[in-house]
């Protein structure tokens, strides 16, 4: 068998996982993602620069919501107690 080098998750996988991974039970819970940004200058690749945009995932988490939706899912449904 060949081995795994890369596992993937949509949205409502990773929300999943840190439901569990969270040990939460009740609540609405939605994927969220803090960015960041900074800028810099780059090599185009023709020996000139230019001024970017660099923009990291700052954090990943859960926010809790009033109703499930594409981002969201109910704690009591994922990991029941």
């Amino acid at each position: 068998m060949a081995e795994i080098k890369t596992i993937t998750l949509d949205y409502l996988e990773v929300v999943e996982a840190l439901i569990i991974k969270q040990n939460l039970h009740e609540g609405i819970w939605q994927l969220y993602i803090e960015f960041s940004i900074a800028a810099a200058n780059m090599p185009t690749g023709d020996h000139k620069l230019a001024p970017c945009a660099i923009i990291p995932v700052k954090k990943i988490g859960l926010h809790r919501v009033a109703k499930e939706g594409p981002l969201a899912l109910d704690a009591s449904k994922v990991n029941p107690e």
